[in-house]
């Protein structure tokens, strides 16, 4: 990175927040400068960084704000498609997102944005989840003194669901980060405590992994519905209600989800090389 500030451009969806950046401008996005970009008291502050891949027509990295990677976010990529409309790059017309979790479609109509997620697998070494090959439907782990009834799935990303006859943000952060490192998830996972209030809504709490108790999350709404959707257990077409707000979600043929909610456009500014160097 040069001597002089660096742009950013900071986006919430449903209070999920992430900043976005040009690799052009950041050709070394070291996992300290991440951390420090993403911490709300000596840096700019948010849930994760969006790097718009230079070369590439619509390509985006991810990153947590631990500063690993992640392979997929929903939110993130609702974020990264409306940064791409607002420059102007893309039009209303669908279009084509690459990620390390594979290429999705997005549409983006004013504030509001869709993203084909594409299909949600269950197969343990897909996810991937240890032992021997199977569906992971509701089988059982035991985290602190609870023990748990899980269903785990890949939007692209790991997802450990857990169905409650109550989902409380306490219980999330209180067995999300035992879940998410369990020795079971290999790469760990994401963690999504489901209250279902009838078969068209659903309330979630989501640890999410490398950035903790988040207020929404895309991806984790996509594994939810789809995992209730294949337990039988909710309609195809279903609205997410989480402590940030609602997305809707749809569970197509082979388990194919769609997702559809509102992002907001927060601030543009400049990064100084001094807050990065700080102890």
């Amino acid at each position: 990175m040069g001597v002089g500030p660096v742009r950013f451009t900071k986006y919430h969806a449903l209070g999920n927040d992430y900043l976005v950046l040009e690799e052009k401008e950041w050709p070394f996005l070291e996992a300290r400068v991440v951390r420090r970009l993403c911490d709300r008291h000596h840096g700019v502050g948010s849930d994760g960084l969006l790097l718009r891949v230079a070369g590439e027509p619509h390509a985006v990295e991810i990153f947590n704000p631990d500063g690993s990677k992640a392979e997929k976010s929903g939110n993130g990529l609702r974020i990264f498609a409306r940064y791409l409309w607002d420059l102007r790059i893309v039009d209303g017309a669908p279009f084509v997102v690459s990620t390390a979790g594979g290429d999705v479609t997005c549409r983006v109509r004013g504030d509001s944005v869709t993203v084909d997620m594409g299909r949600v697998s269950f197969d343990s070494a897909e996810i991937p989840v240890a032992g021997p090959r199977r569906e992971v439907l509701e089988e059982s782990l035991r985290a602190g003194d609870t023990t748990l009834t899980f269903s785990a799935a890949t939007v692209g990303n790991p997802h450990c669901v857990i169905l409650r006859e109550r989902a409380s943000a306490e219980e999330a952060r209180e067995l999300g980060p035992l879940i998410e490192r369990d020795p079971r998830f290999p790469n760990r996972t994401n963690v999504q405590f489901v209250e279902i209030r009838d078969r068209s809504n659903l309330k979630l709490e989501i640890w999410e992994r490398g950035a903790g108790y988040t207020l929404a999350s895309g991806s984790s709404s996509c594994a939810a519905a789809a995992v209730l959707r294949r337990l039988g257990l909710c309609d195809a077409v279903v609205t997410v209600h989480m402590p940030g707000g609602r997305l809707a979600v749809e569970v197509g043929e082979g388990f194919a989800v769609r997702l559809s909610g509102p992002v907001v456009r927060v601030a543009e500014g400049r990064v100084f090389p001094e807050s990065l160097s700080a102890p």
